[in-house]
């Protein structure tokens, strides 16, 4: 079925299906795209007549049924209406949509699929080893070369686009957890993301991991072990790629444009500056998985669940770009062949 947008809603005791049905709302008018959002249905029902939006929320029936937004609800009950944030009932429901939403994708049922938030402490609390969504998605789909790029953009229209080499990790941890070719493996996944995303170049600055880019070795030699080893064979496999450069003088040539793409090699260094310029519109798209995924660059906001408070800004920012990079899948312009290698299954799937 073409043209079908998944959502899955997340920690139900979160902001997630706030965020989820009122970005719907907004984006109702935008075009034709038909939603199928997994999870509680009465739940959802019970929150639309809550926040008064105007949304029609049809059982599933095939994808051939007149409509625009549709549930799926795997459960074989119905989850409580006082349910505590966090509790082990709304974690293992997030667990098992988030699975049922990746299924309907590797058969090729959804163009993407967009996860609002879940929790990691509570999933854990269950009894079930969670690293994060990204590495959950991978696992089911059986591939280990993936990669978070986050896309934020301020109210001038400048963007940031930050893959990660490493992720969540203590930082004493991440010297010792990078690789060169994990970093060659981030430097394809991010040229390949810009010209999924349509756009006329794929620029690559690759930061450094010390200040300063190690100052030729004085202040760590990571940088010459390890990275300028990755991002040398990049080039020779013809990728515009330059580096390792200090991490805050490249962002700031990033944000002017002089970059497409930034790859950083731990969590805080590459996100606090995307986050300066791209708070309330930042999206988390994992590169590398067999079908398109984004998600809201936020967490769960057990605070302020249950309020209508919650902004939909991310959420909203998040259902555009799968929207956009599914279109341009399906466009024969965006099926080429990208110079040099890239990780099984880049190339097509980005």
């Amino acid at each position: 079925m073409t043209g079908w947008i998944g959502i899955t809603l997340g920690d139900i005791t979160g902001i997630g299906p706030e965020v989820t049905l009122k970005a719907l709302a907004a984006e109702a008018a935008a075009d034709a795209t038909r939603y199928l959002l997994i999870g509680d249905n009465a739940s959802l029902q019970r929150l639309c007549a809550t926040l008064q939006l105007d949304l029609v929320l049809e059982r599933y029936q095939g994808s051939l049924a007149e409509g625009r937004f549709f549930f799926h609800d795997p459960g074989t009950a119905s989850l409580s209406s006082d349910l505590l944030p966090g509790s082990p009932e709304a974690a293992r429901a997030a667990l098992s949509w988030l699975e049922e939403g990746a299924k309907w994708c590797l058969r090729g049922e959804l163009d993407a699929l967009i996860t609002a938030p879940v929790n990691k402490e509570s999933i854990l609390r269950t009894g079930q080893p969670f690293v994060g969504q990204t590495e959950f998605l991978s696992g089911l789909a059986g591939v280990e070369r993936t990669a978070m790029m986050l896309i934020g953009e301020d109210d001038r229209g400048h963007h940031l686009r930050v893959a990660l080499v490493t992720t969540h990790l203590p930082l004493k941890c991440v010297a010792d957890h990078l690789r060169q070719s994990k970093i060659e493996d981030v430097i394809g996944l991010a040229t390949r993301a810009c010209h999924d995303l349509g756009l006329p170049r794929a620029r690559i600055g690759v930061c450094g991991l010390n200040p300063h880019a190690g100052e030729g070795g004085k202040l760590g030699d990571e940088e010459i072990r390890i990275i300028a080893p990755a991002v040398r064979s990049a080039q020779q496999r013809q990728m515009d790629v330059v580096g390792p450069l200090a991490a805050d003088t490249l962002f700031y040539h990033a944000y002017r444009g002089d970059y497409d793409a930034v790859v950083a090699m731990y969590h805080d260094q590459g996100l606090v500056p995307l986050k300066m310029i791209g708070f309330e519109t930042g999206v988390n798209w994992t590169l590398g998985l067999p079908f398109i995924r984004t998600s809201p660059d936020h967490g769960t906001a057990y605070d302020i669940s249950g309020r209508g408070v919650a902004d939909p800004s991310s959420m909203r920012a998040a259902i555009r770009l799968a929207k956009k990079l599914a279109r341009n899948r399906r466009e024969p312009s965006f099926r080429f062949s990208l110079p040099g290698r890239f990780p099984d299954g880049a190339d097509e799937n980005g």
